[in-house]
């Protein structure tokens, strides 16, 4: 998987700003519904599921573009902690009513607890899922996401989640 989502989302997010956004201004700023999130996932190391996480994230009220700011936050079962900043994008018009696709590209740092050795501590997380917006702004996501340190170290094995998010608009 390595690279694989962090390849869909740069497609993604670049084809809709080519698509959409760039008519109006490529980068341009505009207002949405910020988000706290909270997700509850199974961890995957080699493909064998080793624990669980929990992770809490926050989208702000604009995006740039494609691009919307986001930060999260994730522990999990076996004391590994990370924490990284990055940006994500929804689709809006792809799929029409409810039902959307998102993505995301976070940086960020590991610290591994008593879990497996993924190459350091600096990593990419990126993540691509589906999901269901209701009435009130709020949302559930069903998402699949790789974190590894993209070959910067020699050890890159990876480390998958696969879990399920509720966001309320905040």
């Amino acid at each position: 998987m390595n690279g694989l989502l962090a390849i869909l989302y740069l497609a993604a997010s670049l084809s809709d700003m080519k698509l959409s956004d760039c008519p109006t201004g490529c980068l341009a700023e505009a207002e949405v519904p910020s988000r706290v999130s909270i997700r509850v996932a199974k961890v995957e190391f080699q493909r064998e599921i080793i624990g669980d996480e929990v992770y809490v994230g926050y989208d702000w009220g604009k995006t740039y573009g494609p691009f919307q700011p986001t930060i999260g936050v994730s522990a999990n079962d076996q004391n590994a902690l990370w924490i990284g900043a990055g940006t994500k994008w929804t689709s809006t018009d792809l799929l029409g009513g409810p039902i959307f696709l998102e993505a995301s590209f976070m940086p960020g740092f590991l610290t591994k607890g008593d879990g497996p050795d993924i190459g350091g501590a600096f990593h990419f997380r990126s993540s691509l899922g589906v999901g269901y917006e209701f009435d009130n702004g709020a949302t559930i996501l069903a998402s699949y996401d790789h974190r590894s340190n993209g070959d910067l170290r020699e050890l890159n094995p990876g480390l998958e989640t696969i879990g399920v998010r509720f966001a309320f608009p905040f």
